[in-house]
């Protein structure tokens, strides 16, 4: 058997995933056939997919020609977080941005696209389903072609999206609160909940009921406690982060066919850890504990 041991960069990212980030040429269909099967097996016993993995886990792959075959695959230039043939849910990095744009060098959609095509051998594009701010990380959705958008575009403009994000805020937060603050004349309403409270900054999970243009931003702005990085609304630079300190962390939908709620998490990426760690007042074993309690339902 061939074992491996997540590490915190895979915290809170489901075994499907990793599976794909560790074979990363292999079909999605036969990763499954894989943990389906008993050959893939997590700390010595049977799992779902579906199931989130934590830091200390050993993932072990029975050891075939094509298990060894896709471990020497190129590695994909977008992280997967969930795939089928209608829809990818992506972990977007912060600074990159979602579409084309004079001032960007490259976005999602068409790094995503060429992807898409390269795996088909035959033209493909990625449409966005839903949008993440360009300084903004995390879970965000694209769909395979325009048809598909189009169907799963109506159905989060009907339904929504259940969204949870971390955000790190400057100031000193505490307790939960709702913030009603409208934005460009209509309602706009945001929930909170302080995980984590330094003496400059605080780390907040924050859940829009509404789906404004930088709503987050914006209220948490409203408040006094921008948040970390965001310079539009006024706080201070971070010299270490690539964008600003808001991370989509868990995304539900209800996916069309067959019909079933998917639940998708992204891992911090590093940077963003090491910031929480540094000014939030929690070592690293108490944040994984919180993010894998932010992951449940």
């Amino acid at each position: 058997m061939l074992t491996t041991t997540i590490t915190a960069d895979d915290h809170c990212r489901c075994l499907e995933s990793y599976l794909q980030r560790l074979l990363p040429t292999a079909a999605p269909g036969y990763l499954r056939k894989l943990i389906r099967s008993g050959a893939c097996r997590l700390n010595g016993s049977d799992a779902g997919p579906d199931t989130l993995l934590a830091v200390n886990d050993r993932v072990s792959l029975k050891e075939s020609a094509a298990v060894t075959g896709y471990l020497k695959g190129q590695p994909a230039p977008i992280d997967l977080l969930w795939q089928d043939d209608r829809l990818l849910a992506l972990n977007k990095s912060a600074g990159l941005a979602m579409h084309p744009a004079a001032e960007v060098d490259e976005n999602l959609a068409d790094i995503a696209s060429a992807w898409l095509e390269k795996r088909a051998n035959h033209p493909l594009r990625a449409y966005p389903v839903n949008r993440l701010d360009r300084g903004t990380s995390g879970v965000v959705l694209l769909a395979t072609s325009s048809g598909n958008a189009g169907m799963l575009g109506r159905q989060v403009k009907e339904e929504g999206l259940e969204k949870r994000y971390l955000a790190v805020v400057e100031g000193s937060v505490t307790g939960k609160g709702q913030i009603d603050q409208p934005l460009d004349g209509k309602e706009s309403v945001s929930r909170y909940y302080t995980l984590a409270s330094g003496t400059q900054s605080s780390l907040l999970l924050v859940e829009p009921v509404t789906g404004r243009t930088h709503q987050i931003r914006r209220h948490l702005a409203a408040i006094g406690h921008p948040v970390a990085g965001d310079k539009r609304y006024g706080a201070a630079s971070l010299e270490n982060l690539p964008g600003i300190a808001l991370h989509s962390f868990r995304t539900v939908l209800r996916h069309p066919a067959p019909e079933t709620l998917l639940a998708i998490c992204a891992p911090l990426p590093a940077a963003l850890r090491e910031l929480i760690i540094s000014s939030c007042g929690l070592d690293e074993k108490q944040l994984l504990e919180l993010l894998s309690h932010c992951a449940r339902g």
